[in-house]
């Protein structure tokens, strides 16, 4: 068997220290199944729209932004010395198109952040988009809407 890499580093910003490797085993792919290497991640796969019985990659990365953009938003206002109010969530909705018979995915991130002013809510976010490792990875790659709501 041999083996072909395929590095893209063009503009790519290089890892100094890498913190976690998520290792995940995929087969079948949209209609397959995922298992990650510690076991904890163990899922069916289904196309979006289909009456399988499986997530698709869309909510999987829903998931995993808005996790992510949570922990942003807490660093943001750890910083500020402020903690996240109770009720704190992101509802996270990741489209999966066409544009000219190419797939092409969009985003909205609706952040629900109760009790704080406008000021502060704007701020965070704002933070949490510039240093969230998901906000990064599609900056410039696809559409991204963030609302909030206080």
């Amino acid at each position: 068997m041999e083996t072909i890499e395929i590095t893209q580093v063009a503009g790519a910003t290089t890892i100094d220290k890498v913190i976690y490797t998520g290792k995940t085993h995929t087969t079948g792919g949209r209609d397959g199944a995922s298992r990650s290497s510690d076991g904890n991640l163990d899922i069916k796969l289904s196309s979006p729209g289909s009456h399988g019985t499986g997530t698709n990659p869309e909510q999987l990365f829903a998931a995993g932004w808005s996790a992510c953009f949570i922990g942003a938003l807490g660093i943001a206002a750890a910083k500020r010395k402020i903690s996240l109010p109770e009720g704190t969530a992101v509802d996270a909705e990741v489209d999966l198109g066409l544009t000219n018979a190419e797939y092409f995915l969009q985003a909205r991130l609706n952040v629900n952040l109760p009790g704080l002013d406008e000021e502060t809510a704007r701020a965070l976010i704002e933070s949490a988009h510039q240093t969230c490792p998901y906000s990064k990875a599609t900056r410039g790659n696809i559409g991204v809407t963030i609302s909030v709501r206080i």
